[in-house]
């Protein structure tokens, strides 16, 4: 099969499509045709080991110290069920599925085989069938960081909602989230994504990148920094001061990412349901891995970055 293996850290031309074994599901996993990955914050991180001194040693130590141990990288995938092994359970050959594949990355690949159940190297789940599978791929990672931090932050009806970063693959989702559990949000974003951000059904906003602009009208009940904690911004700040006292206010750093097959059912429920819109900024072949990560490094991107991965008609070893 094909994949996109990572010769070592560095930059995105690290990254080649080269000719791997297929894997064969063992007989608690499932073997997963995949159709769409995509290029995420985690991803960078990860190819490029650019993290904080105090994340690095350890990092590496588990990553690996000069490349991946696991060479093929990618955290998100959408595909179909190609077979399945004798144990399992929820799933069947021929089911569409979309998912994060934690600590066993490989989505970067034309195949990949998984657990049915929840641990640190993977959740999967039935994919939602109103949207395709790259709009998944953003569904699955941007949509699981979100719910868990607006299931943390206890947003209820009426409450005055501030999401950090309101633009990317979160915040996108965070904003539409918050919206359906009826909070009035204000999004926080830079000029050119102020419509976008509105279209999304944020009923303010507020363009970071004028410090000059008028403060935050407050208090808020919960703020979301999608944008993480080292992204920061006098109008970062000036929304933290907006905070009532007893405010809760999550990081998309906050924490690790809980992988959640239960949190990735309600998702696609919702999207199904016509309550969530998961959005692409662009889809790039397999073939242009690195054209997709110089994009993403930009730090520009609309909602979520998807890869294509197409399968040719003649089968590969």
């Amino acid at each position: 099969m094909r994949a996109v293996v990572c010769t070592k850290y560095g930059p995105p031309d690290v990254l080649q499509l080269m000719e791997v074994q297929k894997p064969s599901p063992k007989h608690d996993e499932v073997c997963i045709k995949i159709h769409a990955s995509a290029v995420t914050a985690s991803d960078i991180y990860i190819r490029a080991s650019q993290l904080p001194l105090r994340f690095l040693l350890p990092m590496r130590l588990f990553l690996g110290f000069t490349k991946p141990r696991k060479s093929i990288i990618g955290m998100v995938l959408a595909g179909e069920i190609e077979s399945v092994g004798k144990d399992i359970k929820r799933f069947k050959a021929g089911d569409q599925v979309y998912g994060i594949t934690g600590f066993g990355l490989g989505a970067y690949a034309e195949y990949k085989c998984m657990k049915e159940s929840d641990s640190m190297y993977g959740c999967l789940s039935l994919k939602p069938a109103s949207i395709s599978y790259e709009e998944a791929t953003a569904a699955a990672y941007g949509g699981l960081l979100a719910l868990q931090r607006v299931e943390e932050g206890n947003i209820s009806p009426g409450q005055k909602v501030l999401i950090y970063g309101a633009s990317g693959t979160s915040g996108t989702m965070a904003i539409q989230l918050a919206k359906y559990y009826g909070a009035e949000v204000t999004g926080v974003c830079s000029t050119r994504n102020l419509e976008f951000v509105k279209s999304l059904g944020a009923d303010q906003v507020i363009d970071y990148t004028k410090e000059d602009a008028a403060p935050p009208v407050g208090p808020y009940d919960v703020m979301l920094d999608t944008a993480g904690k080292a992204k920061d911004s006098t109008v970062k700040e000036q929304c933290k001061k907006a905070l009532r006292s007893q405010a809760n206010y999550r990081s998309i750093d906050d924490g690790k990412l809980e992988l959640s097959s239960k949190r990735l059912v309600k998702i696609k429920e919702l999207i199904d349901a016509g309550h969530l819109k998961p959005v692409i900024d662009r889809i790039y072949p397999m073939e242009q891995i690195v054209e997709a990560h110089e994009y993403v490094e930009k730090g520009r991107k609309r909602g979520g970055v998807a890869v294509s991965i197409k399968h040719p008609t003649m089968p590969h070893t």
